[in-house]
């Protein structure tokens, strides 16, 4: 049965920009969730299955190493690591302890293992979990070159509330699609240790195209970042 659901928590809200693979609560808003349908909580004590992609790890994106071994970046460059390169792409000899200051080289670990069927997705390895308040948390996935829409899961004590938020490049294209059917199984004892692991399957309801069914699933392994402060 759909449920109209009016329910205000603040989130975190992420830049559009490629390249953002990190997400932190530095603006945080107020969003609406209506006419979703709320997915209860199926909590395990010992979730099985093969989570081995959060051992996987890639740079933050536009970082490679170039042909003489040094990371550097290409196209996605902080303020001034331009200058820092030489017209080989080769960091200047007295230029190294001050680029990799400015260049972020974090070894970001994968969060989400998925697959979807959605406008503007071509896959996303990375989901960020914060809690917003006592009993709420807010998870959504990270955007990237190819991808411009992400699923957001509000939860709510045992009830989930799932959507697809898309940030689409063409103008006026943006769109929230809600779900229409799903499931959600989470780790009881992880999640108590500030993990989320889970599985999940969610149906979403889109006008456009009604023959193409549109759906996100797949794992997840996300720690869980406290409250921000930052309202």
């Amino acid at each position: 049965m759909k449920s109209i659901i009016l329910l205000c928590i603040f989130i975190s809200l992420v830049n559009f920009s490629y390249g953002q693979r990190k997400m932190r609560c530095t603006n945080c808003v107020p969003v609406i969730l209506t006419n979703t349908t709320p997915i209860i909580v199926k909590w395990v004590t010992n979730l099985k299955g093969d989570f081995s992609f959060r051992h996987k790890w890639e740079y933050p994106e536009g970082v490679y190493k170039n042909k003489y071994g040094q990371l550097i970046c290409d196209g996605l460059c902080p303020n001034g690591a331009e200058n820092m390169l030489d017209h080989n792409r080769k960091i200047l000899k007295d230029s190294l302890k001050a680029f990799y200051k400015i260049l972020d080289t974090t070894h970001l670990y994968h969060s989400i293992s998925c697959t979807a069927w959605s406008y503007e997705w071509s896959g996303t390895d990375f989901i960020e979990t914060t809690k917003t308040s006592l009993d709420t948390f807010f998870l959504k996935t990270a955007l990237n070159v190819g991808t411009h829409c992400s699923l957001e899961l509000v939860i709510v004590g045992d009830t989930c509330f799932p959507v697809i938020n898309l940030n689409s490049v063409f103008q006026n294209h943006g769109a929230v699609f809600y779900c229409k059917e799903g499931y959600i199984t989470i780790d009881e004892s992880l999640w108590q240790k500030g993990i989320v692991k889970a599985v999940f399957e969610f149906k979403f309801r889109h006008d456009k195209d009604s023959e193409m069914p549109m759906f996100w699933k797949g794992k997840i392994y996300s720690k869980i970042n406290p409250e921000s402060t930052n309202r």
